[in-house]
């Protein structure tokens, strides 16, 4: 395989609660999955491919969970990047050079029987973990914001994780209430539902666990 690496800050958001059955292995909130993914590469190679600031979205869905497959899928990657770059994270994000099912990008291909040609647009991609709000743009494809969830008790802002010690995506995620609208190939029109923020540290030979 050929060696890479990539640390990265993700945004995702889908159609279900905020409290996402998926990540505790029950069915979505509402039967289906749809949603999408979107990073930005602090640190990453492919090869002697330096993919350092670039990036890229997935998105997706399935008519049931995702382990039940016949998933539609559709990446896309930053256009500045050169052709090198955009073949090395076009085959990463399609799960190429990986181990089987160590990462969630292979398990999203492998659960999909339709994949789009990928598409390269400019990304803008703003994020504050810590304030758990975001901003995503991808020209003429989707536009997305997140906030903290609010308590409707106290009106105030609700922090929740999800800890997930062996996950394939990511060891710690913040929770929090995403609006997103899509269109063609893949449809999304999402208001206040799960928002996920997160640090991502994957090789082809799966999650790196020093940083958890």
């Amino acid at each position: 395989m050929i060696e890479w690496r990539i640390d990265a800050l993700a945004f995702s958001s889908c159609n279900c609660a905020y409290n996402c059955p998926c990540q505790f292995e029950l069915r979505p909130t509402h039967g289906d999955c749809r949603g999408f993914e979107v990073g930005r590469i602090e640190r990453g190679h492919f090869g002697d491919v330096i993919l350092d600031g670039l990036h890229w979205a997935i998105l997706y869905e399935w008519p049931g969970a995702i382990f039940e497959g016949n998933g539609t899928m559709q990446a896309v990657v930053e256009e500045r990047a050169d052709e090198r770059q955009r073949r090395a994270l076009e085959t990463v994000l399609h799960g190429g050079e990986t181990r089987e099912a160590v990462t969630h990008w292979w398990v999203f291909r492998a659960m999909s029987n339709k994949i789009h040609e990928t598409t390269f647009k400019p990304i803008e991609f703003e994020a504050d973990l810590d304030a758990r709000t975001a901003r995503v743009a991808i020209a003429g494809m989707l536009e997305s914001v997140a906030r903290p969830i609010i308590s409707p008790a106290t009106g105030e802002p609700h922090r929740i994780r999800i800890d997930l010690p062996a996950g394939i995506e990511f060891a710690v995620a913040e929770i929090a209430s995403a609006s997103t609208k899509a269109s063609d190939p893949i449809l999304l029109d999402l208001e206040d539902t799960y928002g996920q923020f997160n640090a991502i540290h994957h090789t082809g030979r799966g999650v790196v666990r020093q940083y958890m």
